[in-house]
Order: C-alpha cells, then structure tokens, then sequence
C-alpha cells in the first residue's frame, strides 16, 4: 500500500448543496476499514459543521477553518493553529458595512463583493493577515496559514510524509493542500483551473466523484495514475540528443552497477539529493562508510560503534528525517545478519506510517550473497522502492536481483556489466550492438519490466559537483591534452584555451578567418560536447555554427551569451 491518507474537501467536493450522499459515507467507511486515514479539509466553521454532517467521527482529524483549526473527532481536542483576528479590525469592518460576518476561532469571513472592503481595512491597519477566496466567500487568515498548512499539521501528529497521501477537492483554496499530496484528484465539477493542475479529474462531480476515486483506490492504489503523472519523478540523466531519462519516484526497484571507480557513487549521490530536496525518506545501508558525510541524512554508527535497529527506528518514524546506517563497526561476514534482521522492523514502520519511501543498500554484495534467504525483502518491495548499488552483481542473490525492473550500467566496461546481470538473473541476451562506442562518463540504462528500448544516458551528477565541473571549466586549468586550441586553417597560430574564460577572451580579439574556420568545422560545439561534457551548450553552439547567415562578430556574440547562460564568467 502506497497511500496511508484520504483528505477531502467537504462543500462541493464531499457533499452537495450541503448534505453528503449515503453512498458516499459508506465509501468513506470502507477507505477507514482498509486501514488508511481519512482527513476532512474544509472551509468551515467548526460548530457550522457538527450541525451540518453527522459523521465526523469517520475522520482521524478535520482541518477546519480553511487551516486554522485541527479538530480530533476521537477525543472532540481542538487545536487553533493561530491568532484571532483583532477584535478593532472586525469593529472596523462592521463599520464599514461588511455583513454577514462570521468568526471562528483564528478566521473571519464575509462574502463577495465586500473583499474590496477587508482588504482596505487591512492596509489602512497595517495587519498581516491574508485574503483567501473560494467562490463567493471571503475568508480572512493570519499570513501563511491555508488548507495546506493545516493539513500538514494534521500529517504530522500522524507523523505521515505527504507522499502518501491523496487529496480531492473543487475550488480555488483547495490549490494549497492538494500541491501537498502526493496525488491530486479534482471531481468533474471542480473549477477549470484547478483541473488543469490535478493528477486526475473524476468522471462523476461531488460525492459520486468521490465515491468513484475511492473505488480507485481501494482497487489499484492509484498505481495507474502514478505511473501517467510527471509530478514524481527522478532525473538519472539526459540521453546524448539532450532528452531527459526520468525514473518515478515510487513504486522503483533499482540496480546501479559498474566497476569500482566508474561513477556508481557520483549517481547515487544525485539520486541523494534529489529524495532529500522532494521530501522523500531514504535508509540507507552503508558497509564502508561512503556516504557519510552526506548532510542531508542523519548518520548512525561509525567505524568503532555499530547502530541498534531501535535508534534506526526512531529517527525513521519522523518522516522529514532520513538516515544512514554505517556498518563499518560489524564485520564484514556479519553484515548479511544485520539486513536480515533490520528488513522486518522496516516493514514494521512502513505498513504503521506508510514510509520509509526508499530503501538504498551500497555494496549490496555484502549485504545479499548469493545464499541470502530474500523473503524479509518481499514485503519491502511492495511498500517502498528500492535501490542496490554494487560492482559485482553476480555475487548478489538472485532471488534480490529478479525483483529489479531498472538496471542502470555505468563507464565503459557497461556492456559486459549488464551482460553479467542478465547471466545472474537467467534474462535472454540483449543486443548491445549499438553500445560498442560507449565512454567512461556514460551509461546503459534498462527498464526491465516496461520492455523500453536500451538507453544511452550521461548520469545526472550532483548539484556539488555541478558546482565543481562549472567552476573547472568556467575558471580552472584544463590539461594541454583536453584544452582547445585556435590555430587556423594552416596551423599557423597556438592559441591554448585552458578554460571557458579564457576561451571568450581569445576569441573577442581573434581574426575573422581563424573563428571562422574553426566555426564552420564544428569544432566549438565538439569540444563543448566532449571536453567540457555539456550537452545543451553544445547543442546551443552547433545551431550558430549551421547558420550561415551570421557575420563574425554576431556568431562570436551568440557563443559568448550561450556560455554565460550556463555559467557565472568572472569580470
């Protein structure tokens, strides 16, 4: 099960005209009886809405008030999440004619056309509050504070990721917390605009379109929705004509593999900050201490001190903290034990709280050999994705390696990886006839299960060696070997280009004939491709190398500005 969570909205999403349908209750007993929670996120006065729907009790919490108030039906607590509004602003709006005007706990609201008349009255008082609209109603709130903030108040104390949860709704003010959720459904009368942006629009409106997601969910988990939805997905890399190569962020079983110094790491590392930046929970194993001065991840144990399953647990049962396990204190021949015993309290946590939403095992060779009981690792696979990174794959258990349906082979020797994968799992031979000419900074990726073509890619490296690379090519000193040299159609000059910078000085103040030969033999946007390994400069270059119609001086301009674009130039 991927999704823990429902949250919907109550007027024009759950209910008509006010009233929720029979049927639709009766859905929302059966999303309760699967053991998911429901979370109401509405608009409304709490003591509006006890009077109004009877079943409250159904939801784990109400994000009443339009994100002000969190109600928990089991225990009738209420929890304001901010400040009233001061009793001389709503003196000032009576004033001023603005009725009806209703107050709750934390919002004030009236109706259309009287915004004009709230929002002068916040100017004129200097207050930070915010106006929010859903159709005709004005609804008045401390700054920050919308069904967004609200429904992760609720995530929290559930201590549920937002990736687990699945939002529907109609209106405008339903924008903040379906962006939340990690699905994002609209009924068929929901506004145009909010349509647009959802994952998924109902064929029925109000309750009966609620009724139909549920249905949905409780028969494919949204499975097929994910797999259509860009929204969640990683970049591993980009192919040589520039396209990216995109992986789902859910429902993923991968294998990075190669030989020892071919980039597994440099990739792994990108995948890192990408889980971290999206908020998704990662674990992971690491027998040599790789990764531990990874920022983004609480780190566990060290070379002298091996951690306890239970500290593990406890900083994965807060979903915005990931961790990583270093083994370096346990023996290498013990290691096998400690996934063996660790699997099945992950399992644990993952069907109470719906994450971790990554599992990474490096030098997955120690961890799962060949004789590796894979059972603790079924359940796993159905309720988290999962990552092995390991230089011998053949030494990994096959049970472990049949689950992959993404292989990813990274440097030269790629062919021979993946070849030595498809031996282990028993897989037919592919034709890798095309992958001959591979270099050491590329990579074959396969995805195994959608039956896709083989890809070749150029992995995605981390954004601190983005960083480095940029700098390395903006201002470092390139070799003799890899450095670019104007020399003219006769050889005549040597004019050594060791970085970018370098190379826009030489060519403001180089004769016409010499750019021009080097222009019209490609020989800018080749070295942009191979050296300097960046595919969209190169791409940028060889389009002024093809247009025949530019002067000297605009072709160098052009260059000049593609290579400022992506990269900061010093004065």
């Amino acid at each position: 099960m991927h999704y823990y969570a429902l949250a919907c909205d109550y007027d024009g999403t759950l209910a008509r005209d006010g009233r929720v349908d029979p049927r639709t209750i009766e859905a929302l007993e059966k999303v309760k009886t699967s053991g998911r929670a429901l979370l109401l996120v509405t608009g409304r006065l709490l003591p509006d809405l006890k009077e109004t729907f009877s079943r409250l009790d159904l939801f784990t919490y109400v994000v009443a008030e339009n994100g002000a108030l969190l109600y928990h039906p089991a225990t009738s607590s209420e929890y304001p999440l901010g400040e009233p509004p001061p009793f001389a602003f709503l003196q000032a709006l009576h004033e001023r004619g603005v009725t009806p005007l209703d107050t709750g706990q934390v919002i004030a609201s009236t109706w259309h056309p009287h915004e004009t008349t709230v929002l002068s009255v916040i100017r004129d008082m200097g207050l930070e509050l915010q106006v929010i609209f859903n159709k005709g109603a004005v609804m008045i709130l401390p700054e920050g504070i919308n069904k967004g903030s609200g429904l992760s108040a609720a995530l929290q104390r559930l201590q549920f990721s937002r990736h687990n949860v699945v939002g529907v709704g109609d209106a405008e003010n339903d924008h903040s917390f379906l962006t939340r959720c990690a699905c994002s459904v609209t009924v068929a009368n929901a506004l145009q605009a909010l349509k647009e942006q959802a994952d998924y629009t109902t064929a029925a409106g109000h309750g009966k379109g609620v009724v139909e997601l549920i249905e949905h969910l409780l028969a494919t988990d949204l499975c097929d929705i994910d797999q259509r939805s860009q929204r969640h997905m990683l970049h591993l890399g980009t192919r040589p004509g520039g396209d990216h190569v995109l992986l789902p962020a859910s429902r993923s079983h991968v294998l990075i593999t190669g030989t020892s110094g071919s980039g597994k790491s440099t990739l792994t590392l990108s995948l890192f900050e990408q889980l971290a930046e999206e908020g998704y929970q990662f674990c992971l194993i690491d027998p040599e201490g790789d990764y531990e001065t990874f920022e983004e991840a609480i780190t566990l144990g060290d070379a002298q001190r091996e951690p306890s399953v239970g500290e593990l647990l406890q900083v994965l049962e807060q979903p915005d903290q990931s961790a990583i396990v270093n083994l370096l204190g346990r023996p290498l021949t013990e290691r096998p034990l400690f996934s063996q015993r660790l699997l099945p309290n992950i399992e644990e946590l993952q069907l109470r709280l719906g994450h971790p939403h990554w599992l990474l095992f490096d030098e997955a060779h120690h961890l799962f050999p060949p004789n590796w009981n894979a059972a603790p690792l079924e359940g796993i696979r159905r309720l988290c994705s999962t990552l092995f990174i390991t230089s011998h794959s053949e030494h990994v258990s096959q049970e472990v390696l049949k689950g992959i349906d993404t292989v990813i082979c990274i440097g030269a020797e790629a062919c021979s990886t993946l070849q030595a994968f498809q031996e282990a799992v028993g897989d037919e031979p592919l034709d890798l006839s095309d992958f001959g000419d591979l270099q050491g900074d590329e990579a074959i990726v396969w995805f195994r299960t959608a039956h896709q073509k083989l890809l070749r890619m150029y992995p995605m490296p981390p954004k601190q060696e983005r960083h480095r690379h940029r700098r390395k090519y903006a201002e470092g000193s390139l070799g003799e070997d890899i450095s670019f040299y104007f020399r003219g159609r006769e050889g005549k000059l040597n004019l050594r280009a060791q970085n970018l910078t370098i190379f826009t000085q030489i060519a403001q103040g180089l004769d016409d004939e010499t750019w021009l030969f080097h222009l019209h033999q490609g020989d800018y946007s080749r070295w942009f491709r191979q050296i300097i390994k960046d595919e969209e400069l190169a791409k940028d270059t060889e389009v002024i190398e093809h247009d025949k119609h530019l002067s000297p001086l605009e072709s160098r301009e052009r260059i000049r500005i593609s290579i400022e674009k992506q990269y900061t130039l010093p004065d």
